[in-house]
């Protein structure tokens, strides 16, 4: 069963990002994007939709602290149960393009025995994959999943073992001792990936989203919040593409039980712009304009076929589809993915982008030979549709289902 929402955790490599829950389950996870098929879907099916539990197996252990490491997506969560106390640390490294979600138990106190189960679910938890184990190039054992285009490694001190369709496994962790688990994607046809090592990862990814919050130029009262908030749009930009994603799942609902479940793992045009435009405001201008660009490759044409969102490289086949397997958070039905609000028009759009753009060219953002006549078309699109109403729809197209940060 899927955890509250607003409970969930969110980590992120710029490329993707998963859902941890307060139990230890990773619920929602696709790979290499955002808008990936899923290969954990519980969080909108059931577990055989797919996720990986990570926790203590005793009845009685609790959560005495979770919180992500200062300025950073370095999730960690203290354990403790009759006999002792550990300590999981969840990071997806960042800046070396590697799809890998590593987690890693350190003993604080006592032994504590923890509870391991991982199933995997290609194609938004309809894929079984055929597992196998076997050693690496290094030697090491790993386990394997693979299923048409898509492959996993999992990597660690501890390899769960087969069961049902399944792979659940027990170990025990002391004070003192550390126990690393490393998931890792990639192409199928490809040579297995050699593993990292753990330490090296964690510091280089906590170095970087450190460096990346204190680069914000803000003091008082608000600042943390606000750091925190620019943090999240970072985690939701695609580091190579500069697509910035409205959330990194679909079909979380407006109403639960309702049918107005969207998929958001795409960009508006609106709420990219008004998130340059809060980059700007506290000193990113880099990611301003790592943007601007993708704007430019996303609505570059004929300015009649303007969309109000496009995907995160700008592609435009956004068709929307219903996954009738799946239940749904809470039984919201149904799960959708693609967007049919890209078939919308909203007239407020180009003025959106223009006052983004207008913000980025006073912060010093050079114009060049394509951007200006570009940002011209665009003017001559919107005086041309001035008088142009909305379009009227019963769905929505811009609210937000991203996870409430755990303080």
């Amino acid at each position: 069963m899927a955890s509250r929402i607003e409970d969930y955790a969110l980590l992120s490599d710029l490329h993707t990002g998963p859902l941890v829950s307060p139990t230890g389950s990773v619920d929602w996870l696709c790979f290499p994007r955002f808008d990936s098929p899923s290969l954990f879907g519980a969080l909108v099916g059931t577990e055989e939709n797919g996720r990986w539990l990570l926790a203590p197996l005793a009845a009685d252990a609790v959560v005495v602290r979770r919180g992500y490491v200062d300025g950073t997506f370095v999730l960690q969560t203290d354990w403790h149960a009759d006999g002792g106390s550990v300590r999981v640390t969840e990071f997806m490294p960042v800046g070396d393009r590697r799809a890998s979600l590593v987690r890693r138990v350190e003993g604080l106190s006592g032994s504590v025995r923890m509870h391991q189960e991982i199933k995997i679910r290609f194609g938004y938890g309809t894929v079984l994959p055929w597992m196998s184990r076997m050693p690496d190039a290094e030697g090491n054992q790993v386990l394997l999943a693979v299923a048409g285009p898509d492959a996993l490694v999992l990597r660690g001190d501890v390899l769960p073992v087969a069961a049902d369709h399944k792979h659940s496994g027990e170990f025990i962790v002391a004070a003192g001792q550390t126990v690393d688990l490393e998931l890792t994607w990639y192409p199928s046809h490809r040579q297995v990936p050699p593993g990292i090592e753990v330490d090296v990862a964690l510091a280089e990814t906590l170095r970087y989203w450190s460096e990346w919050a204190a680069a914000c130029t803000l003091d008082g009262a608000y600042a943390p919040a606000v750091k925190r908030s620019l943090l999240v749009l970072r985690a939701l930009t695609h580091e190579d593409t500069g697509g910035i994603v409205a959330a990194p799942t679909t079909s979380l609902p407006e109403n639960f039980g309702g049918a107005r479940n969207w998929d958001y793992r795409f960009c508006w045009l609106r709420d990219a712009a008004l998130t340059l435009q809060a980059m700007l405001t506290h000193g990113y201008a880099d990611e301003a304009m790592h943007w601007r660009n993708w704007l430019l490759r996303a609505v570059a044409g004929d300015p009649e076929d303007l969309q109000i969102m496009y995907g995160l490289s700008g592609e435009r086949d956004l068709t929307e589809m219903e996954l009738p397997h799946l239940p749904g958070y809470e039984d919201s039905a149904p799960v959708r993915i693609g967007n049919g609000a890209v078939r919308q028009y909203q007239a407020d759009v180009v003025g959106e982008v223009m006052v983004a753009l207008e913000k980025l060219r006073l912060a010093g953002g050079a114009e060049d030979h394509f951007s200006w006549p570009l940002e011209r078309a665009l003017l001559g699109f919107a005086e041309k549709h001035l008088e142009r109403k909305t379009t009227a729809s019963g769905r929505c197209g811009e609210s937000r289902n991203i996870s409430r940060i755990p303080a």
